[in-house]
């Protein structure tokens, strides 16, 4: 477990941890010489098979954004107040921040006992208690490094409450605050594991999507086989250079996929907030900028809670739940504490009704069942995307009732909408096209679905068919009591037609075919078309058919050259189906107008390479 210490400079905070861990957290050369903490520092004390970790953030104004990354990760807090100081600003900064973070446990230490009378530490903690009600629950312990008083109570009850566990059971996640090379080892981060578990050996991602593996872990300070969430862990990392890792940088279990630059939040104000403010934004160990957007006031005043979108100036890997401090533009002031609620904000209709609503119901849930629920009311979404924003394990969609396999997770309701709407929309097709068989599997897409992933839209079209809702005649969808039919007479000329399609395997004209049979050119033509519509042969250009059946094969075969090449040439297509150059421009010209093919300079590439399945 760790435990972040806070407070004002010079109130004795690294002090505090020389003695309890005998340790002097200070480690650049100007902290040293100035007796102050710059950056963070970190200090370990070994109880039995555990160890007890320290982070040791910096008290001065300067250096806040240090402060800030040493939270990342952290649940308990140690606030250091001198007793012969009392409370000063950065005491005040540090307390809001905790707060706005909401911590766990946060315990005052009131440091350098020696140098108050006792009625002044009792009121500087009556003081404490009045001003940050939320301290009313704390612990509070009386100490003085200097003269080793308080000390050996402290260390029990901190020794006493690392005992809970630490979550373990959730996906890695660690976020970097150090990057640097050690001589004969090579490349080592060190950072808080916020989640879950490693061992040596595991392959991880960093945040640009890179693997990396872990050669050696030091957890709290020893050398170990395993990393813990809760602790502080150095990773010698291999396959990856210093160069392409920084400060804020995180390494997850699963690839980081879903970076976002747009965020909705729930905001707890500290100072008054106006609508399309700039703002610091801190997440772990990344400081970054954004605009401020609320969404359910035209502002806020402090102590107010609110909803809000941030859009930041770089993309961040954020998840559910993360939480956030916002300072003001100059980054002078602490402005606001935020949870994450949504990773991906919408960019139209985030105020309305039903939006904020949406955002209050989401904001109450205490489970990923319940998130779920949400999500997935009226939406689709990717299992990748719910796995990384609910940081779980694929296992888990079990809970759900999803395989761990599924590529999209929705909601029965949700696709009985979706089918139902498509029922409705092939019925205003029939009645407008009455005189056409059908809709292809891909034209019935771009009509009523092009808002979701082709896969998806096909799967609840397969569906339809394989329910019987639907029915599929020769590559045509249709409902089941739409029929066009042949009369008795343009079936018997059918069954003269289509053996002249099979004796020669080419694309024939309707003038030829009239000819063939001695029938009225004009009457052949509206013949074609009409056997056309139902199915049985395809127009590649006006007046010149093939079967379908010729039509799909072709289709195979272009599909099994590009998957092989890459590409196709009008020469290559030639040579292989023996036709003649004009013919096999025609069919190549047909595949691209119907969307199976798209041509690039002189050679054509798969568009959609599911039409003919």
């Amino acid at each position: 477990m760790i435990f972040v210490t806070a407070g004002h400079v010079d109130h004795g905070k690294t002090s505090l941890l020389q003695a309890l861990t005998g340790t002097h957290t200070a480690h650049l050369p100007e902290e040293k010489q100035r007796g102050l903490t710059i950056d963070l520092g970190y200090a370990y004390l070994p109880v039995g098979e555990r160890t007890l970790g320290f982070i040791d953030v910096p008290g001065h104004q300067k250096f806040l954004s240090n402060m800030l990354a040493g939270l990342g990760g952290v649940q308990h807090a140690l606030l250091v107040v001198a007793a012969d100081e009392g409370i000063k600003p950065q005491t005040v900064e540090h307390l809001h921040i905790l707060k706005l973070l909401n911590f766990e446990q946060v315990w005052v230490i009131i440091s350098k006992s020696d140098r108050a009378e006792k009625d002044q530490i009792d009121d500087l903690i009556l003081k404490l208690k009045q001003d940050f009600p939320f301290l009313v629950q704390s612990r509070f312990f009386i100490t003085s490094a200097t003269k080793n008083i308080g000390i050996d109570e402290l260390k029990s009850a901190l020794i006493s409450v690392s005992e809970n566990p630490q979550n373990n059971e959730k996906p890695f996640r660690y976020c970097i605050d150090r990057v640097f090379h050690i001589k004969g080892a090579g490349l080592v981060v060190t950072g808080t594991a916020i989640a879950g578990k490693i061992k040596i050996g595991d392959e991880l991602f960093l945040s640009n999507g890179e693997k990396v593996r872990v050669k050696q872990i030091h957890a709290q300070n020893q050398p170990a086989e395993m990393g813990l969430s809760g602790q502080r862990l150095a990773l010698n990392l291999a396959n990856i250079e210093k160069e392409k890792i920084k400060r804020g940088d995180f390494i997850t279990e699963s690839n980081p996929q879903f970076a976002t630059d747009r965020i909705s939040v729930i905001l707890q104000a500290e100072k008054s907030l106006k609508e399309n403010q700039t703002v610091h934004l801190y997440h772990f160990a990344t400081h970054i900028m954004g605009k401020l957007n609320l969404l359910n006031a035209k502002q806020a005043v402090r102590n107010q809670q609110v909803f809000a979108e941030i859009i930041l100036d770089q993309p961040l890997h954020i998840t559910f739940g993360d939480k956030l401090i916002l300072r003001n533009a100059d980054d002078s002031q602490t402005i606001a504490g935020a949870r994450v609620l949504e990773i991906h904000s919408p960019k139209r209709y985030k105020r309305s009704e039903q939006r904020l609503a949406y955002l209050e119901n989401l904001a109450k849930t205490t489970s990923y069942q319940q998130r779920a629920d949400l999500y997935l009311q009226d939406n689709v979404m990717s299992a990748k995307q719910f796995l990384w924003v609910e940081q779980l394990f694929p296992t888990q969609l079990n809970l759900l009732g999803f395989n761990p396999e599924r590529e999209w997770l929705y909601s029965a309701k949700y696709q009985q909408k979706i089918e139902n709407y498509l029922l409705e929309k092939i019925t205003e097709y029939h009645q407008k096209h009455n005189d056409q068989l059908g809709v292809t599997k891909s034209r019935l897409y771009r009509i009523a679905l092009l808002n979701l992933p082709q896969s998806l839209a096909y799967k609840f079209i397969d569906n339809l068919i394989e329910t019987g809702k639907l029915a599929q005649t020769r590559g045509w969808i249709h409902t089941l009591d739409h029929k066009i039919e042949l009369s008795a007479e343009e079936l018997k000329i059918w069954q003269q037609i289509e053996p002249l399609f099979k004796a020669t395997n080419q694309a024939l004209w309707v003038r030829d075919i009239a000819k063939e049979l001695v029938f009225d050119e004009s009457e052949m033509r509206n013949l074609l078309y009409k056997i056309g519509k139902l199915g049985y042969l395809v127009p590649i250009v006006k007046d010149r058919f093939l079967l379908n059946q010729q039509i799909k094969a072709f289709a195979d075969l272009i599909y099994t050259m590009i998957e092989k090449n890459g590409a196709i040439s009008v020469n290559q297509l030639r040579d292989e189906i023996q036709y003649g150059r004009k013919l096999t421009v025609q069919l190549i010209e047909y595949f691209d107008q119907v969307g199976f093919l798209h041509r690039k300079g002189d050679v054509h590439l798969l568009r959609d390479g599911d039409i003919y399945q």
